[in-house]
């Protein structure tokens, strides 16, 4: 059910590498990566899931609300980090010429239904 999901982010943004549906504790429950790439996408989500874990602590001890995104911007890639409970998140990585913004509104688009697979 996952698969499917994350497949259609990835598949329908421009320059889209791979998605990866993971808890904050590094555990990964799903990915979809295209397969010409030979990126290690679990282990994206699993180093980044502890930054995220302390910006999220971080939104809460400073009262501004839950953290909903985080977007990292690397030399050859975005990295776009969407909060979808308290215990898991989505992390989509889209190519430096991809359309970035097209990633972010696929995450927000296809959250609700990752959400109810997570209940």
């Amino acid at each position: 059910m996952f698969k499917n999901i994350l497949e259609t982010i990835v598949v329908n943004c421009s320059g889209g590498i791979g998605a990866v549906l993971m808890g904050y504790d590094g555990i990964g429950i799903d990915q979809y990566v295209i397969e010409e790439k030979t990126l290690d996408l679990n282990l994206v989500g699993i180093e980044y899931s502890n930054v995220t874990k302390e910006i999220a602590g971080a939104a809460e001890i400073l009262n501004i609300g839950k953290l909903q995104e985080v977007s990292i911007k690397t030399e050859f890639y975005y990295v776009i980090i969407h909060a979808l409970t308290d215990d898991y998140f989505v992390a989509l990585m889209v190519e430096r010429s991809g359309n970035y913004g097209q990633g972010r509104y696929l995450l927000m688009r296809e959250s609700h239904a990752l959400r109810l697979g997570l209940e």
